[in-house]
């Protein structure tokens, strides 16, 4: 099984005609996955590609069916882009856009807060159940369809990382999600984990964090009262100096709060296995996972 998205997924572009969106929706058909429609205001009507293009969702999701949008709008209307799937009532939304306005994203999660979707994101690679669909910005072939191990994180190439030394131990992913590291997004930690948890296929989980927040606290929090199944984790960010932004806009340790080590020590007294050597994390979860 998996989680979130699978291959009856039906998924529709929004900024499809653009340089990004024509060359991941690309690699997604590619890929098998079930990309029904495109969405851009103007260009309703034409193709890309053998994809027929909307000018809105609402129009797409009428003629197609699509129960899934992958944004890749510029910063600026991205956030309309996210709360025009909302409104029109698609089910996961995946939001792969970077830098969008962190009032823009208050605006968004006050909205669906209360709504019956899923957002993915901001600034995030995506979602991808190997074998069955890829929703998103990763390289398709470092995966290993199967299972049984769940990844999520927020960091789109430390996902990558980590997928590549699981599947070169011969370790395949159920599904590997990547929630952005914004200080404002949708999914967190907490969703995945209980999705993983509740999926039968899935047996184990790797967990990437980095500094800054507190998310990585509640997991292992979370982990430590509800978990049933092992937890590898890692906390990218160890030797980041105090007050500097590194990487994402939510990696900044400030106040004494948000440091790695802090994170680590949560983590550990979860009863999660922390890697701090990113270069062993694969032979690590062969040790674990073998044990599950």
């Amino acid at each position: 099984m998996s989680i979130f998205v699978n291959a009856d997924t039906r998924v529709l572009v929004q900024g499809i005609t653009g340089r990004e969106g024509q060359f991941h929706t690309r690699q997604c058909l590619a890929y098998g996955t079930r990309v029904v429609a495109g969405v851009t205001p103007g260009k309703g009507g034409q193709k890309m590609d053998e994809v027929p293009v909307f000018d809105t969702v609402r129009q797409a999701m009428a003629a197609t069916g699509a129960n899934c949008s992958l944004i890749f709008v510029p910063p600026p209307f991205a956030a309309d882009a996210i709360l025009e799937s909302a409104e029109a009532g698609i089910s996961v939304i995946v939001a792969i856009t970077e830098g969008i306005p962190v009032m823009d994203m208050l605006k968004v999660k006050n909205f669906i807060q209360n709504k019956m979707l899923r957002l993915i994101g901001p600034n995030c690679p995506g979602i991808i159940t190997p074998g069955a669909c890829k929703i998103g910005i990763m390289p398709a072939a470092i995966h290993k369809p199967g299972g049984p191990i769940g990844v999520v994180s927020r960091s789109g190439t430390l996902t990558y990382e980590v997928v590549h030394q699981l599947t070169g131990q011969g370790i395949g992913q159920t599904t590997c999600i990547g929630i952005g590291g914004d200080p404002v997004n949708g999914t967190n930690f907490i969703d995945c984990l209980k999705a993983f948890e509740e999926d039968p296929d899935t047996r184990g989980i790797v967990m990437v964090g980095e500094i800054g927040g507190s998310a990585e606290e509640e997991a292992a929090a979370w982990i430590a009262a509800n978990g049933s199944k092992p937890v590898v984790g890692f906390i990218a960010g160890l030797t980041a100096p105090p007050g500097r932004r590194m990487g994402h806009a939510g990696a900044i340790v400030s106040g004494g709060s948000g440091t790695a080590e802090g994170k680590i020590a949560a983590m550990r007294q979860s009863g999660i296995a922390v890697c701090e050597d990113l270069g062993t994390l694969g032979e690590m979860c062969k040790r674990v996972f073998g044990k599950s």
